[in-house]
């Protein structure tokens, strides 16, 4: 069975209208979960804490997608 990790982390950004970091060395790794269940879960938590603080988001990201071969598309795809 394959495993669906994912990720929960944040951070104060530049604008939070965006997805850009304001210090990329301050992101707030929350943990990686083994099911999509326990990372909305701590993601709602971290989002709910930081709910006053406009500049603040938490993101979970699909880890075990950057391996599908049908998202793929090669290495730095969003820089050409």
């Amino acid at each position: 069975m394959k495993q669906l990790l994912h990720l929960v982390f944040g951070g104060e950004l530049v604008d939070p209208r965006g997805r850009e970091f304001k210090d990329v060395d301050a992101i707030d790794i929350v943990g990686l979960y083994p099911n999509y269940a326990s990372a909305y879960n701590a993601w709602k938590a971290k989002a709910q804490a930081t709910v006053d603080d406009a500049h603040t988001r938490y993101f979970l990201a699909h880890i075990h997608r950057l391996d599908d071969e049908e998202f793929a598309e090669g290495p730095d795809a969003e820089d050409k």
